[in-house]
C-alpha cells in the first residue's frame, strides 16, 4: 500500500511512497499529530540520486520490523533536500553540531515544535562498522525523549544557541572602507601550495573539482602573470578530463571521485556540476585557445542539452549513481562489450585509449579513461593521428548508442530555478564565447520556461515537477536567475532579460532583506518560520546566493547607473568580509565578487546596428578574457540607452567599441585590431 508521499512530485519522495514506514511529507499534518499524541519526530532527509540514501532506504525502510519501531514511536517525516534546501539547511547545522559532520541521508530527531535534540547521518540496520544499528538508535531516542526530558531539554538549548551564534549574530559593519580586495591575492597565494601536483585538484581523496578556486587562480594569473597559477588550472583540467570523473562516452561531469587520481567517481551526475565545471574550462580556453578545453565545455554542454533537458527548455536535476542495484553499472565496460560495437581492427586502439582490460579497474570491468594521448595510440598501432582520432569518434558514437540501451540510471526529473540559473549562465556565456547561438537559444528557452511557468501571481517559485510549480522561491533562486540573466543579456543584447534581473532583485530587496542586520536571508519574510533563519555567505556545493547577489548587484549597478544597487552590494561585501578573511576558501564565490568591488570591470560598448562590422568587434570581444567585466550593445538611436552607452556615438557610420578601465576610457575603435590590443591584460 502506498503511504502518504505517493501524492507528491517529487521523485525523491515518490521513491519511498511504498515503504511500510508511514511517512508524512514536511507540513502541518505531521507536527499536529506529533503535538498531540506527544511524540517525537523521525526526520529523514536526502536526495534521488544519492547511494547511501537508497541503501538505508533498502536495509532500514524496506524492513517491516524497524518499520513497525519507526512507526510505533515516532511520527515519520521525509524530505527532499533540494526541494526543501531551507529545512535541510537547519537541521544539517543541528546535525553538524551534534557529530562534527554532515551529509545524506540525514536523520534528525525532534520535539514536536521542530526542535533538534539528535542525529546523524546514515545509520546500518544492525550494529556495524564502529555505528550502532538503527533499531538500537531508535529504542534509545525513545527512551531519553520519554525518561530523560531533562537531557533532551538540555541537547535542545545548546543546539539553539549554536544556531543563533551562526546565523543570528551576523551584522554588517557600517564602515565601507574596511572592504580590502587584497585577500583575494592572498587567498590565492594560500590554496595554491594545497594543489595536487600530480594529478591536480586540491588535497587528497576524495577529491572535488572546486571549479571556483581554479576560476580564481586564473583571476591571479591574468592580475599577475605568474605561470604557476595557470599551470594549476591546466593541470587539474587536464587531469579531470582524462579522469573517470569525466564522462568519456556521453561527455559531462560525474560529482566527485572517491580516489586522489580522478579515476573512480561517485557515479552521481548533477546539474549544478555541469553547469560550473564548463564555465572553468571555457575560461581556460579564452586564456589558452587549447582546443581539448574547447572540446570540453561542448562535449559537456551537448551532454546537458541531450539528456538533462525538458522539452520546453528547463534542465531536471541529477542523475544517480546507481542503475539496476550497482553503483556505476551504467558507465563500465569490459572489452567484449567493446567487440560488440566496434569493428574487430579497431576494438585494441580503443580499448587501450580508454584503460578497458580484462581484467578492469574498477570491480572486474573499466571505467573508461584516457591513458595515451591521440598521438601516442596512433604510434602504437601504426596509424596516422588523423585515422586515430576518426577511429576514436566513430567509437566513441557507436558506444553511446549502445549504452543507450542499458538500463539507464534514474533521473531526477524535478526542475529547480536555481539550478537551471547556473546552467541558462553557462550556457548563455559559453554560446557567446564560443559563437555557438545552439547554446544562447537553449538558454533562452530555458529563461523563459522559468519565467512562464514556475512563477504565481508575479512571484518565482522554487521547482517545478511533474506538471506542477511549488514552494516559494529562496535567496538562491532569485540571485543565480538574475546573474544568469545578465549573462543572458550580454549574449543576445535583448534588455528583457536586464528587467528581469532587475524585478528578481527588487523581490529581494522587499522579501528577503535583513532591514537591521544587513544582507539577504536564505528565506522570504513571509515563507515558512523554521527553529531559525540563515543567512548563508560560505559556499558549498552550489555558491553562496548571498555572493552571487553581491556580483549581481554590482553588475547591474555599472549597466544601469544606479548607485543604491552597488550600496546594497557593500552591505553584503561588508557582512561577510570577516569570515571571507579568515577562511578565504570557503568564500571563492564572495571574493569574485569583492574583486569587482574593488577593480571595477571592463566596461566594452559596441554602438552600431547588427551586421558584421559589429559581429567582428563582438567576437574580439568573446575570445578575450575578462573575469570582470559589463558588456553591452547599443542601437545609435537608442533613445534610453543603459548607462554605459550613454554619449557613446559610432564613429563614421561603422559599428564602434568604446573600451573603459577604472574610469578612464580609450578612444573609440573600428577595427578588430585595436579592440584586441585594448581588452589584454594591462601591465
Amino acid at each position: 500500500m502506498a503511504n502518504r508521499l505517493a501524492a507528491e512530485t517529487s521523485p525523491y519522495l515518490l521513491q519511498h511512497a511504498h515503504n511500510p514506514v508511514d511517512w508524512y511529507p514536511w507540513g502541518a499534518e505531521a507536527f499536529e499529530r506529533a503535538r498531540r499524541e506527544n511524540r517525537p519526530i523521525l526526520l529523514s532527509v536526502g536526495y534521488s540520486s544519492c547511494h547511501w540514501c537508497h541503501v538505508m532506504e533498502r536495509e532500514s525502510f524496506e524492513d517491516a520490523g524497524i518499520a513497525g519501531l519507526m512507526n510505533e514511536h515516532f511520527v515519520n517525516v521525509k524530505v527532499d533536500r533540494e526541494e526543501r534546501p531551507d529545512v535541510d539547511d537547519v537541521y544539517m547545522k543541528a546535525v553538524q553540531m551534534l557529530t562534527g559532520r554532515g551529509g545524506w541521508p540525514m536523520t534528525v530527531f525532534l520535539t514536536p515544535d521542530g526542535k533538534p535534540f539528535y542525529g546523524g547521518t546514515y545509520f546500518p540496520p544492525v550494529d556495524r562498522h564502529g555505528l550502532p544499528g538503527f533499531p538500537r538508535v531508535l529504542q534509545a531516542v525513545v527512551r531519553a525523549y520519554r525518561e530523560r526530558p531533562d537531557d533532551v531539554a538540555r541537547s535542545i538549548g545548546q543546539i539553539l544557541e549554536g544556531l543563533a551564534r551562526a546565523d543570528g549574530g551576523r551584522v554588517v559593519a557600517q564602515d565601507a572602507t574596511e572592504l580590502d580586495p587584497s585577500i583575494a591575492a592572498r587567498a590565492a597565494d594560500a590554496l595554491l601550495p594545497h594543489v595536487d601536483r600530480t594529478d591536480g585538484g586540491l588535497g587528497g581523496a576524495p577529491k572535488f573539482p572546486h571549479s571556483s578556486a581554479f576560476q580564481l587562480f586564473l583571476r591571479r594569473h591574468r592580475a599577475t602573470g605568474r605561470a604557476e597559477f595557470l599551470d594549476a588550472v591546466l593541470l587539474t583540467c587536464d587531469r579531470m578530463a582524462r579522469g573517470g570523473v569525466y564522462d568519456q562516452v556521453g561527455g559531462g561531469f560525474h560529482r566527485y571521485s572517491v580516489d586522489a587520481h580522478w579515476l573512480v567517481p561517485h557515479f552521481e551526475k548533477m546539474l549544478y556540476d555541469n553547469a560550473q565545471i564548463p564555465r572553468l574550462y571555457l575560461e581556460a580556453w579564452q586564456v589558452t585557445r587549447a582546443p581539448w578545453l574547447r572540446r570540453i565545455v561542448e562535449e559537456t554542454l551537448d551532454y546537458a542539452l541531450r539528456d538533462m533537458r525538458h522539452p520546453d527548455g528547463g534542465f531536471f536535476s541529477a542523475t544517480d549513481a546507481d542503475s539496476e542495484g550497482e553503483e556505476g553499472k551504467f558507465f563500465v565496460w569490459t572489452p567484449a562489450e567493446v567487440t560488440q560495437v566496434v569493428d574487430a581492427a579497431d576494438v585494441p586502439l580503443v580499448c587501450r585509449y580508454w584503460d578497458i582490460s580484462e581484467e578492469g579497474n574498477f570491480e572486474g570491468r573499466s571505467i573508461p579513461r584516457v591513458t595515451l594521448d591521440v598521438e601516442q595510440v596512433a604510434r602504437l598501432f601504426g596509424r596516422t593521428p588523423d585515422a586515430a582520432a576518426a577511429v576514436l569518434a566513430t567509437a566513441r558514437e557507436r558506444m553511446l548508442a549502445a549504452r543507450a540501451q542499458r538500463v539507464p540510471p534514474l533521473r531526477d526529473e524535478k526542475i529547480l530555478v536555481s539550478w537551471n540559473g547556473l546552467m541558462i549562465g553557462t550556457l548563455a556565456e559559453a554560446g557567446r564565447v564560443l559563437r555557438e547561438p545552439r547554446f544562447v537559444r537553449a538558454a533562452v528557452a530555458a529563461a523563459d520556461f522559468l519565467w512562464t511557468s514556475v512563477r504565481d501571481a508575479g512571484r518565482l517559485l522554487h521547482g517545478w515537477a511533474a506538471g506542477r510549480a511549488r514552494h516559494g522561491a529562496y535567496l538562491d533562486d532569485h540571485a543565480f536567475l538574475g546573474s544568469a540573466l545578465v549573462d543572458l543579456y550580454e549574449a543576445t543584447g535583448d534588455r528583457r532579460h536586464l528587467a528581469r534581473a532587475r524585478e528578481l532583485v527588487a523581490a529581494l530587496d522587499a522579501r528577503f532583506r535583513d532591514d537591521a542586520g544587513g544582507g539577504y536571508f536564505f528565506t522570504a519574510h513571509d515563507a515558512e518560520q523554521l527553529i531559525t533563519r540563515t543567512k548563508p555567505g560560505a559556499d558549498g556545493s552550489i555558491p553562496s546566493g548571498n555572493a552571487v547577489a553581491a556580483h549581481l548587484l554590482l553588475r547591474l549597478s555599472h549597466l544601469t547607473g544606479d548607485d543604491r544597487l552597488r550600496t546594497r552590494a557593500e552591505e553584503i561585501l561588508r557582512l561577510f568580509h570577516a569570515e571571507a578573511a579568515q577562511n578565504p576558501f570557503a568564500y571563492t564565490t564572495y571574493l569574485e565578487a569583492l574583486e569587482l568591488w574593488g577593480e571595477g570591470p571592463t566596461e566594452v560598448v559596441v554602438v552600431g546596428a547588427p551586421g558584421p562590422d559589429a559581429d567582428a568587434l563582438w567576437t574580439e570581444v568573446a575570445s578575450a578574457y575578462l573575469p570582470h567585466r559589463v558588456l553591452v550593445a547599443a542601437a545609435p538611436t537608442d533613445p534610453d540607452p543603459l548607462a554605459p552607452a550613454r554619449d557613446r556615438p559610432p564613429r563614421d557610420g561603422r559599428a564602434t567599441a568604446y573600451v573603459c578601465r577604472d574610469r578612464t576610457c580609450s578612444p573609440p575603435v573600428t577595427d578588430t585590431a585595436a579592440l584586441r590590443a585594448l581588452l589584454a591584460p594591462s601591465g
